[in-house]
């Protein structure tokens, strides 16, 4: 543990941040697992709605920082993908 002031505020402020990065990460997977289940299912409605909810949730992280707009762009590129193969 730090003895300096300073790197002690850091730390705290470090694990603040990491909480929230998680919560943000764990919203985008949970996101992702709920479009994918649609998908599986063959509902062509609810697909529709978890991949828009999915694409948002997705943004939204890449917006905060959390996830690299690259990275958020391959998400939501894969997740298109699964939609338009179920629709064919």
């Amino acid at each position: 543990m730090p003895q300096i002031k300073a790197n002690i505020k850091s730390m705290e402020k470090d694990a603040a941040r990491h909480e929230a990065n998680s919560q943000v990460k764990s919203s985008v997977h949970t996101a992702i697992r709920r479009a994918t289940e649609a998908i599986a299912s063959g509902d062509a409605a609810a697909v529709k709605t978890a991949f828009d909810k999915a694409s948002s949730v997705i943004d939204s992280a890449a917006q905060k920082g959390v996830l690299h707009k690259n990275n958020a762009a391959r998400k939501k590129s894969r997740l298109a993908a699964k939609v338009n193969a179920m629709a064919k």
